[in-house]
C-alpha cells in the first residue's frame, strides 16, 4: 500500500492507488492507466478526515490510517460524495469511532442509509455556504447536485484556498506519483478529457452554471484536491479553464470516421472516404477507429473531440454490427452541440443497417447531415469514386 504523502504541511493525502484497475463502474468504463480512491486528512486545531475509499480496500486503508492517527482524534468527517468508491469503507470507519460527526448534504444521507442501512450515526447536514470552523480556518460547502450524482459537494479550505473537489477536476490515473507536475503530461491531459467525455458530459449544463456560481463566489485556487487521480498543485486553474471549454460545446478540427466491418468492404469505404475529407481538410485531423477493435469509452471521447462523425457499419441480421449498436446507444443521451454526424457502410441484399443509423442518431444530439452511402458487396471503380465525394461532400459541410 501506498505510503501518505503531504500535500502542505496541515494536509495530508490518506488514500489509495489501484494501479491494477482495469475496470470502473462495474464494467462500463476502461480505466487503462489504473485509478485512485483519494482521501484526505486536515490538522488544525480541529482535526478532518475528507472522503474514504473503496470497501475492497477498507481494511487496509483504517490500519494505515492508525498508523498516521488516533481515529479518536479525528474531529469531523466530511464526506463530499456517497458513490461505493468513496463511501465503501465507511461503515467500518464508523464502527471504529461511532460518535464521529459526519459532514455531508441531505440527498448523500439518504445515499448512504439505502447502501448501509439505517444506522445510528451523528449526521450533520450541510447546504451550499455553510461554513465549518476548524480553529483558526474555515471549511465552506458548496452543493453540486447532479456532478455526477444528487449529493455530490465540494468542500474549500477557505484560509488555504485549497480545493477538495471530490469526482470534479478528477481523472482515472493511478499513477505513484500523485502531483500534477511528477506525471506524464500527455496520459494526464488524456485521461482528463476522457473522465469528462465519458462521466461528466451529460451534466455540462450544470458543470456550466456551477463554474460561474465559483466565480461569483470569489473562490481562489492554490491547490485542487479531487477523488480520483492527481492533485493539482502547479497550475490547478488550468484544469478549471479545460472544464470551462469542455461544457461549452467543445469540438477540435478533427473528423472521426469509426466503422465495423465483416469482409474488410466497409473498412476500405472509410478509407476511401478519408481520402476525400483529406482533399478538403489537409490540415485538419483524420482518425480512423475500427470500433470492433477499439475501446468503446476511447471512441466516445474521440466523438467529444470531434466537430464531425463518420458511423460505418457492415449490415448483419438487417441491423448495425453489435458494437456499432453499443455506441449508438452510448451516446444517445450525451448533449453534443454542433456536432455533424453522417453514416455508411456495405451490404449483401437488404443494407437495413442505413435504417437503424438513421433511426438511432434522430435520438442522439447529433445533427445529420447529408446522404448516407451504401454500397453492395464491394468496391468497383464507381464506387470507389461515390466515397471519396461521400467524404469531400461531407467535409465541406464542416
Amino acid at each position: 500500500m501506498k505510503k501518505f504523502i503531504d500535500v502542505t504541511p496541515n494536509v495530508k493525502w490518506v488514500g489509495i492507488v489501484d494501479q491494477d484497475a482495469r475496470k470502473f463502474h462495474g464494467e462500463e468504463l476502461s480505466v487503462n492507466h489504473g485509478s485512485s480512491y483519494n482521501s484526505y486528512l486536515i490538522r488544525e486545531d480541529k482535526i478532518v478526515l475528507i472522503d474514504g475509499v473503496k470497501a475492497t480496500f477498507s481494511r487496509e486503508w483504517i490500519e494505515k490510517l492508525k498508523e498516521e492517527i488516533d481515529l479518536n482524534r479525528i474531529d469531523y468527517l466530511i464526506l463530499n460524495h456517497c458513490e461505493p468508491d468513496h463511501s465503501g469503507s465507511i461503515p467500518d470507519l464508523v464502527d471504529e469511532i461511532p460518535n464521529v460527526p459526519i459532514y455531508c448534504t441531505q440527498k448523500a444521507r439518504e445515499i448512504l442509509e439505502a447502501y448501509y442501512g439505517k444506522r445510528d450515526w451523528n449526521f450533520n447536514i450541510v447546504k451550499s455556504g455553510d461554513n465549518l470552523s476548524i480553529g483558526n480556518k474555515n471549511l465552506v460547502f458548496l452543493e453540486m447536485k447532479m456532478l455526477h450524482w444528487p449529493d455530490s459537494m465540494l468542500t474549500y479550505l477557505l484560509e488555504d484556498q485549497i480545493l477538495f473537489s471530490n469526482d470534479a477536476f478528477g481523472e482515472h490515473y493511478g499513477a505513484n506519483e500523485l502531483f500534477d507536475d511528477m506525471v506524464d503530461e500527455d496520459i494526464l491531459k488524456y485521461e482528463c478529457l476522457k473522465y469528462y467525455a465519458c462521466i461528466l458530459s451529460p451534466f455540462s449544463k450544470l458543470i456550466k452554471l456551477k463554474l460561474q456560481e465559483i466565480e461569483k463566489m470569489g473562490l481562489k485556487f492554490k491547490i485542487i484536491c479531487p477523488s480520483h487521480g492527481v492533485i493539482w498543485r502547479k497550475n490547478p486553474n488550468g484544469i478549471v479553464e479545460k472544464y470551462r471549454k469542455w461544457c461549452e460545446g467543445y469540438s477540435e478540427n478533427q473528423i472521426l470516421i469509426v466503422y465495423d466491418t465483416m469482409w474488410n468492404t466497409t473498412r476500405k469505404m472509410a478509407e476511401v472516404i478519408a481520402d476525400g475529407i483529406r482533399e478538403v481538410k489537409p490540415d485538419w485531423t483524420i482518425k480512423l477507429l475500427n470500433n470492433g477493435k477499439t475501446d468503446l469509452n476511447d471512441v466516445v471521447t474521440e466523438i467529444f473531440k470531434s466537430k464531425g462523425i463518420l458511423m460505418g457499419s457492415s449490415t448483419i441480421n438487417s441491423s448495425v454490427l453489435p458494437s456499432m449498436g453499443a455506441l449508438l446507444s452510448s451516446i444517445k443521451t450525451i448533449p453534443y452541440e454542433n456536432k455533424k454526424v453522417n453514416f455508411f457502410g456495405s451490404y449483401g441484399w437488404n443494407g437495413r443497417a442505413m435504417d437503424v443509423f438513421q433511426k438511432e442518431l434522430e435520438k442522439s444530439a447529433l445533427i445529420i447531415s447529408g446522404e448516407c452511402l451504401k454500397i453492395k458487396w464491394n468496391l468497383d471503380e464507381d464506387t470507389y469514386i461515390k466515397a471519396w465525394g461521400f467524404g469531400m461532400n461531407f467535409a465541406t459541410q464542416l
